[in-house]
């Protein structure tokens, strides 16, 4: 191959490859264009490079920042720790007495310590216990004997009543008289239940005044 060919190789290679831009001109171009229209031209970022200038207590106070007793702060300058530096807000609040170390260390010793744990000591009482007190008096009928011997439940008849056409409205006055069904089981008793129901709070004859049940009685040993 002749000069004249290689030269016109190289000279269709070089048309076909990319143009590398001029990033000083491209940005020349791109201020100018902001100038002319009144915006802003983005600058080329450098990395590490140190940004100085300050920022006035004005423009902090214009987008809601408080500069420090009025004085424009550096931005390189960062906080400055120190031991002048006032302590943290709290609530204001004093130790106490009790948790202070130099105040109980002041008053406190060893054997002081041993001393009070000594009368804490002397002081600890340990109470035994007692039987249960009895009762003073007649109580009347034992009920949960009642209930731990009665040979039906609840609604099974057991005995005999005479029903007349007012026993309902008797039922219910003479047991709203009693404070409990316990109350009126008790005094069913004691009036010579369950064969006898002088006062009408048995009327289905199962031997349990005023609806009370030994279900609960029963429950607690287990039958």
């Amino acid at each position: 191959m002749n000069l004249a060919a290689l030269a016109g190789v190289a000279m269709a290679l070089s048309a076909c490859a990319a143009q590398v831009p001029d990033s000083g001109a491209a940005a020349a171009r791109a201020q100018r264009e902001a100038q002319l229209t009144g915006g802003f031209a983005s600058q080329p970022a450098t990395f590490g490079a140190p940004v100085g200038g300050t920022i006035a207590s004005t423009e902090l106070s214009a987008v809601g920042i408080g500069a420090a007793s009025g004085q424009d702060l550096d931005r390189r300058g960062g906080v400055q720790a120190s031991p002048t530096n006032a302590a943290p807000g709290g609530n204001g609040a004093a130790i106490s007495d009790e948790q202070n170390f130099d105040a109980v260390a002041g008053r406190e010793t060893i054997q002081s310590d041993a001393e009070r744990r000594a009368q804490q000591a002397a002081a600890y009482q340990v109470i035994q216990p007692t039987a249960l007190p009895q009762r003073a008096g007649d109580t009347g009928p034992n009920i949960v004997e009642y209930a731990l011997n009665a040979p039906n439940k609840r609604g099974q008849e057991w005995y005999s009543r005479f029903i007349l056409g007012s026993m309902g409205n008797r039922f219910e006055r003479n047991c709203a008289s009693y404070r409990s069904p316990d109350a009126a089981q008790r005094d069913f008793l004691a009036r010579g239940g369950p064969e006898r129901d002088p006062k009408g709070i048995d009327p289905d004859g199962d031997g349990f005044a005023c609806g009370w049940d030994p279900a609960p009685f029963l429950a607690a040993v287990g039958r």
